[in-house]
């Protein structure tokens, strides 16, 4: 199970870097690209998907893993996105807003499927945090973020995500944020919950992937950037990999 891998290495201490890729931006002109780096520096989780998904996600991840020998794990942006091809599902749920088709209605949706396909569903309690742009999840979802300085409200609601059985905490500042989550929000939560905490959303360098780690976060989502540069994949993970608390 994917999940116990990943619980082993929170258990551990140990950072972990995850990629995200976007099918809609993606080109498989670049897979041979990927595929190197993959093998010289490969992440420890696999995701794809994102808010607003246009490309056939079942055709993309079957082609993907034609020449990508990892687990893929869907991140989905709704249940239609949702196929028998990903090996795993973070069910997200949007715990930072309150419109109620990304709280339950759309994992009712998914359920059946995950269920007929036996994908290991994660469940995620997800929390959007303000970088300072309008982000497409802010907009598909109708949920305002969290503001950045709220530390208290971040703390609560990453609490509350935990007692209601959330496997883990994922902040993040969405796609194409200006600026990332701060670090005295990243350690005020990974200091109040028991379980590994995913963080995400402008992180674009590798300083800003030590930071994240230093303040706490288990897991570092990089994709957004990676779309402009692939070459930047070594760099993060060498930073996540020698960093020691």
């Amino acid at each position: 199970m994917i999940f116990d891998k990943i619980l082993e290495c929170y258990k551990r201490n140990e950072k972990q870097l995850a990629v995200l890729i976007d099918p809609d931006k993606f080109s498989f002109e670049r897979i041979s690209e990927i595929k190197h780096l993959f093998a010289q520096s490969p992440p420890d989780l696999l995701l794809v998907g994102g808010s607003l998904i246009s490309a056939d996600t079942s055709r993309f991840i079957k082609e993907l893993k034609l020449h990508v020998d990892l687990p893929v794990i869907l991140y989905p942006g709704s249940s239609m996105h949702v196929c028998k091809q990903a090996d795993a599902v973070l069910f997200l749920s949007l715990i930072s807003g309150r419109n109620p088709e990304f709280l339950i209605s759309h994992h009712v949706a998914a359920a059946p499927a995950l269920k007929k396909h036996n994908i290991e569903a994660i469940s995620t309690g997800y929390m959007l945090i303000d970088g300072g742009a309008n982000t497409s999840v802010q907009y598909v979802s109708q949920s305002l973020p969290i503001p950045s300085e709220k530390n208290d409200i971040a703390i609560a609601t990453a609490l509350a995500g935990q007692f209601l059985g959330m496997k883990t905490i994922y902040m993040d500042a969405g796609s194409g944020a200006k600026k990332s989550i701060s670090p005295s929000m990243i350690n005020a939560v990974k200091e109040a919950i028991d379980i590994p905490l995913m963080v995400g959303g402008g992180i674009r360098t590798e300083e800003g992937v030590r930071k994240a780690c230093k303040a706490g976060a288990d897991i570092v989502v990089v994709g957004n950037i990676l779309e402009q540069d692939m070459s930047l994949l070594t760099g993060f993970y060498n930073a996540v990999k020698s960093f020691t608390e």
